[in-house]
């Protein structure tokens, strides 16, 4: 077990000690046990519906609290001391010696099972050799559960392979924790084994979403962790209720969410409830020895299983959505009557093969209720401008790997058919400026420009720095940003590509500093500055799009990419204000798209004449993008505030020039959009999808002195997200959900030049 496991067993600094090492301990087990008080039912009312009991009734906890008087009365679930040695160290060397026989056969017949290390970790399986196993070979004839469905074949023997080997060694094991626990009424298996991992009481390395340590091996590319929430502290993971006679779980054991492994073997359970879903980082869930018919379809929620043991029960057939568990290792089924085909095809083939059958076969679910738009302003006057801005990481198609997201079907996995469904998203919302993020070169080139030309849109795009340094074939795949934009409405005046490392180093302040080379300049992220005009009114205004980077240890990086955004904008906003007035604005080309008269062209307005602006704040601004920055984050203040101190725990103990010795200043009124609905039950859960992960990353963020929303694209429907552990899937084509947001430009307030009446020089020399 890693390091970062405890479990509620850890008051015990014996874990074959019938009494509480301190009084610190005892202390800790009264409190948890009380919380197991809500979650266990009392095994003796089988006449009567399950319900939650209070400690004096018959409650048997993992603490060995006694709360029932006589001869079946147990510590920790084990009987109460009889004359002579207990019997928990009775059993032990009793089976001391069986092991070692079973393990030297055990070793004859089949090789060596480390590739399925994980899976035998997970149980413990040092543990279990303690003393569980008879001198029984699992694969003899006589011990063959259920017949083992295929393992002759005409009459003849057929070859098991190391998986199903594997799979029959466990049953044995869980076979045999099974008779100890009600037959010979020894202690819970499971929390005899997690005693001894878990003396003490001690802090744990963290997942970033302060939901316990990632999984082994877990590749969380792509995931910008928010590191600060690693102080949340959680001293334990794992929980047995075996052998306590359940027949219902209590609704408050799903509200421990960090639970890492579970433990219900040997119950009376009939079926799992739904709430099982809500257990997202259980990475163990054994579950045999029941009377369990089915699983909910919720099972596919707990993504980061690696063991899922459902030995001896009543299953016929496993929930398409089992094909969510892309991490899953070992299903254990044997002792089931499960239908043939998924039988077959696990004992040939192993658990990763079932998993991706049920994953390719599930039927595409009914899509989700429409995401509805949010009226955030009434009653907005007819003759202000209206702006309606969309911003999308779309999932490039060289990121939308089966190992990442292995829990999507290959077929909505398949950018032939993720294309033309965020095409048609696009096309739906309509909105007069597009910004994108992830869009390849070749893709934005030979599919999105020419498509999107038949809907009155133009576009510019750039990739990251480092196409410039591959071959122009392979550069063609490289992602970056572009900026769509109706030709019928909006006239670009200007385009800047604003190229983070390099601008970064060529910085008097910071081109000498160590941090630059060895932490901005590896990134090459960008952003994209645009300038526009309406055909209409003639008003003006500054978008960028950018997309920064996604490590969840350069929240300094992205600080700094941010300021570097906010300082360009600023500098060129202020250019902006000293342009001159367009000319002829009719005769600028409207459209680049296909002319092969099959479709209107646009109807374009009377031109009006250009607006002046004073200064650079007052040039209605917009600024969208994937930020992979969360609330609590520093790039999220300094848009929303303007101002960063230099000491701000993001920049940690890094060097950037005046940045970390003066701080970090913009001169707009930054606000994002979608703030609007923060408190209301319409709020936005994330923008950012994945089993694990699930936050707002992406903004929309607008000048409030210079634009005001009036209407935003709402929430994904809440009910579909019961059972989708993550995107992308069939119906949201990628692991970002679209923003929208619609503004209309704030009349201005000219100002008037007031001449300040002169009453001699005494009363200028007052006012200072």
């Amino acid at each position: 077990m890693a390091d970062g496991h405890r479990s509620m067993l850890q008051p015990f600094s014996n874990p074959l000690a019938s009494q509480y090492s301190s009084s610190s301990s005892i202390a800790n087990g009264l409190l948890l046990n009380s919380l197991l008080n809500q979650l266990v039912i009392d095994p003796s009312a089988s006449s009567k519906p399950p319900t939650q009991v209070s400690s004096s009734h018959n409650i048997r906890g993992m603490y060995g609290q006694n709360h029932q008087q006589g001869h079946n009365s147990r510590l920790n679930g084990a009987p109460a001391r009889q004359q002579g040695m207990p019997m928990l160290y009775n059993f032990q060397q009793q089976t001391a010696h069986q092991h070692q026989a079973h393990a030297q056969h055990h070793q004859a017949i089949q090789p060596d099972h480390s590739g399925h290390g994980t899976a035998g970790n997970m149980m413990g399986h040092s543990a279990y050799s303690s003393g569980v196993l008879s001198n029984a070979s699992p694969f003899s004839g006589a011990n063959m559960q259920n017949g083992h469905g295929g393992t002759t074949r005409g009459g003849q023997a057929q070859q098991i392979n190391e998986h199903w080997a594997e799979q029959l060694r466990l049953h044995k094991e869980s076979d045999h924790a099974h008779t100890a626990m009600t037959d010979q009424h020894q202690p819970h298996y499971y929390a005899r084994l997690k005693a001894g991992e878990n003396r003490g009481i001690g802090g744990t390395s963290m997942t970033p979403g302060g939901s316990g340590p990632a999984a082994d091996g877990e590749d969380d590319r792509r995931r910008p962790w928010n590191m600060d929430k690693s102080n949340q502290r959680q001293d334990w993971h794992n929980m047995d209720l075996s052998g306590q006679g359940l027949r219902i779980l209590a609704p408050a054991l799903f509200s421990y969410e960090f639970l890492q492994e579970l433990y219900i073997a040997s119950n009376q359970l009939t079926s799992l409830p739904a709430d099982i879903g809500r257990l997202r980082n259980l990475r163990l869930l054994e579950a045999s020895n029941n009377q369990i018919s089915e699983l909910p379809p919720e099972i596919g929620m707990c993504t980061n299983l690696k063991t899922l043991l459902l030995f001896d029960n009543q299953i016929h057939t496993l929930p398409h959505e089992l094909g969510f568990l892309y991490m899953l290792e070992m299903l254990g089924i044997e002792g089931n009557p499960l239908n043939h085909a998924m039988k077959q095809e696990i004992m040939e083939r192993g658990t990763k093969s079932l998993v991706n059958m049920l994953l390719e076969q599930a039927p595409i679910s009914l899509p989700p209720a429409a995401r509805k738009p949010i009226i955030v302003q009434e009653d907005v006057s007819p003759n202000l401008e209206r702006v309606k801005v969309f911003t999308w990481n779309i999932l490039c198609d060289k990121y939308a790997t089966s190992t990442l997201y292995g829990y999507t079907p290959p077929g909505a996995l398949s950018w032939d058919y993720r294309k033309d469904r965020i095409l048609q998203e696009i096309r739906d919302r309509d909105a007069d400026i597009l910004c994108l993020q992830e869009i390849a070169t070749d893709v934005f080139r030979d599919f999105f420009s020419p498509e999107l030309a038949h809907n009155d849109y133009k576009g510019i795009h750039w990739p990251r720095p480092k196409a410039k340094t591959m071959s122009e074939k392979d550069a063609m795949g490289v992602d970056g940003c572009a900026v769509f934009y109706k030709g019928s409405k909006w006239i670009l005046i200007d385009k800047v590509l604003i190229d983070y490392a390099n601008i970064a180093i060529n910085r008097p302040d910071m081109k000498n500093q160590h941090d630059i080379f060895n932490r901005v300049m590896p990134k090459d992220n960008i952003g994209i500055i645009c300038f526009f005009e309406s055909r209409q009114t003639g008003a003006r205004i500054i978008v960028a799009n950018t997309h920064l980077a996604w490590e969840p240890t350069l929240a300094d990086v992205k600080l700094v990419q941010t300021a570097i955004l906010m300082e360009n904008v600023a500098r060129l906003a202020e250019r902006y204000t000293r342009w001159p007035p367009l000319k002829d604005k009719k005769m600028i080309q409207i459209s680049s798209g296909s002319d092969d008269g099959n479709e209107p062209k646009p109807v374009v307005p009377e031109p009006g004449p250009s607006q002046d602006y004073r200064n650079n704040t007052d040039i209605p601004l917009l600024v969208c993008g994937d930020y992979n920055s969360t609330y609590d984050s520093s790039v999220y203040e300094l848009l929303s505030h303007g101002r960063v101190s230099p000491n701000h725990n993001d920049f940690g103990n890094h060097q950037y020039g005046t940045f970390t010795r003066d701080g970090i200043e913009h001169p707009f009124s930054m606000r994002s959009a979608y703030v609007h609905l923060n408190g209301t039950p319409d709020e936005l859960p994330f923008t950012n999808y994945v089993p694990g992960f699930a936050e707002v990353i992406d903004y929309i963020w607008y000048s409030s002195n210079t634009l005001e929303v009036v209407e935003l694209l709402g929430p994904p429907d809440r009910q579909h997200l019961k059972r989708v552990p993550g995107f992308p899937n069939y119906h949201f084509p990628a692991d970002h959900i679209q923003l929208a947001a619609e503004f209309v430009i704030k009349p201005r307030k000219d100002k008037k030049m007031v001449t300040e009446p002169d009453f001699g020089s005494s009363s200028k020399d007052r006012r200072g």
